[in-house]
């Protein structure tokens, strides 16, 4: 396996600050559920998302790349996406269920450590095109989503107290499986595209401006359910379904034959 080089230790303004406004995004978003103003709330753990995948590759083009960096990283995720999305749930939802809403929303915030402990850990040793359980922000898009449609449509959240329960296990649980999500890393924005993936780039930004928390919720849910989808996928064809790669067992790699 290629060694890794030591990541630099230094501190870098600029992807830093962009994960503090990541961090800052999680905090607002925690303030406003406080205050009831779930829209607020919703919307910012989305903007937490955009700078999420904004502060990485902005260190990797700037080459700043750093220990400290990475550390703040995960701490900025810790908040914006699991503290936050179980609390904005409590807040909207889970109140009204008593032990079993608080215990839900701990779940969530439980599994989202676990998650980015495993996933600091088993960087150098997961299949790179596949995410070992379903991605934090991915989880966190799947609660927020959910509250952003139903109090954007008027609805009171212990009208869905017991749907919002389910969603936020599924998703605080998901994120400690073992299902392979695709990561999409391996696409390169530097590669030559046809014409028409622009074209479809376009029509996506249009169709998620029509109505931002249908078409985002309705992605993320279907991102969700793709795990599933491709580990029961792998288990019918009789291929490995563990993304950890060792010596004797992997997902296909680049160079295998595809059936």
């Amino acid at each position: 396996m290629k060694r890794l080089k030591p990541r630099r230790r230094g501190i870098y303004l600029l992807p830093n600050m962009i994960t503090i406004s990541a961090l800052f995004c999680g905090f607002y978003a925690i303030v406003m559920s406080l205050n009831f103003e779930f829209k607020q709330s919703t919307v910012a753990i989305f903007v937490g998302m955009i700078l999420d995948s904004m502060d990485g590759r902005v260190a990797r083009l700037t080459r700043t790349q750093s220990e400290f960096g990475a550390q703040l990283d995960s701490l900025s995720d810790m908040v914006t996406f699991g503290v936050a999305p179980a609390l904005v749930a409590y807040e909207w939802s889970l109140k009204g269920l008593d032990r079993m809403g608080w215990a839900a929303a701990f779940i969530y915030c439980a599994c989202a450590a676990l998650r980015l402990a495993r996933f600091n850990t088993n960087m150098t040793v997961v299949d790179k095109r596949f995410f070992q359980g379903l991605p934090s922000p991915a989880a966190a898009a799947i609660v927020a989503g959910f509250i952003w449609l139903m109090d954007g449509m008027g609805f009171a959240g212990r009208d869905f107290d017991w749907i919002c329960w389910g969603i936020t296990l599924y998703a605080g649980l998901t994120m400690v499986t073992n299902v392979p999500f695709y990561s999409f890393k391996e696409m390169n924005i530097r590669k030559s595209v046809p014409f028409i993936v622009v074209i479809v780039f376009v029509l996506f930004i249009v169709t998620i401006s029509f109505d931002p928390p249908k078409v985002l919720f309705g992605l993320f849910a279907l991102y969700g359910l793709s795990g599933y989808v491709l580990y029961a996928w792998y288990k019918m064809k009789g291929r490995p379904v563990s993304i950890v790669q060792t010596e004797e067992e992997g997902l296909d790699t680049p160079d295998s034959k595809s059936e």
